[in-house]
């Protein structure tokens, strides 16, 4: 494993086996880092103990693929013999490994993880999360899919809503950035188009609701106020 190359890597680092300037030593060596807030209130499995040593994530990116050995020498180098002893290729997708430097990945979540603030994460080196989440065919299918449901299920009439939305729940659909969102959707915009415009016209003259037994559309008078342009009607 440690012959095998990557680009995407992670390790611990514990604040009494690095210099106080450490954040400014790997600043220096040039490549794109993310490192997370002090985890300093996950729970301890050792009897006795309440919470796990204090520590850091560190995601760390290089230019070209190179084997975790080289990267754990290197920091070696600027920061201590000391201060890292293992790194580790990232196999999971770097968004997950991203979301764990808070514990907002779906593992954390569902282990009931303590949540640290995003806020309290620090990039170095221009590091772009949406730079190295890479999706397939799947991937954006059911990201589209999951969007038109939120669309629907959430009254969203346009882009500034979606947008809104996301910023504010995205996590909690496990939904990336809007700038990934984006990507995807602008192969996409006509059918996004027609989504916003249903909720548009739903707004205005109001929902007709499907018999679940016979698939007939109920308050047919909906569609026809809709058809002559009424906006004021009782049903």
């Amino acid at each position: 494993m440690a012959k095998d190359k990557a680009r995407y890597f992670t390790f611990l680092l514990y604040p009494e086996s690095i210099p106080t300037d450490w954040k400014r030593q790997l600043e220096l060596i040039g490549v794109p880092i993310a490192i997370s807030p002090l985890h300093d209130k996950d729970k301890s499995n050792v009897e006795g103990q309440i919470y796990k040593k204090p520590h850091y994530h560190v995601v760390y990116v290089t230019k070209n693929p190179v084997t975790s050995d080289s990267v754990r020498k290197r920091i070696q180098r600027v920061l201590g013999v000391k201060s890292v002893a293992k790194v580790q290729i990232v196999v999971q997708s770097m968004e997950n490994i991203y979301l764990y430097l808070t514990h907002e990945s779906k593992d954390a979540i569902a282990k009931n993880k303590h949540k640290y603030s995003k806020a309290d994460i620090t990039l170095l080196s221009n590091f772009d999360i949406d730079r190295y989440v890479t999706l397939d065919v799947e991937d954006k299918d059911d990201m589209l899919n999951d969007v038109c449901d939120l669309i629907d299920d959430h009254n969203l009439a346009n882009m500034r809503e979606l947008r809104r939305f996301v910023k504010l729940h995205g996590i909690e659909y496990g939904l990336p950035s809007m700038k990934i969102i984006n990507s995807v959707l602008r192969a996409h915009t006509g059918l996004i188009r027609l989504y916003f415009d249903a909720v548009y016209q739903e707004r205005r003259y109001g929902r007709a609701d499907i018999d679940k037994d016979t698939g007939e559309v109920l308050n047919n008078n909906l569609e026809f106020n809709f058809i002559l342009g009424r906006d004021n009607y009782e049903i």
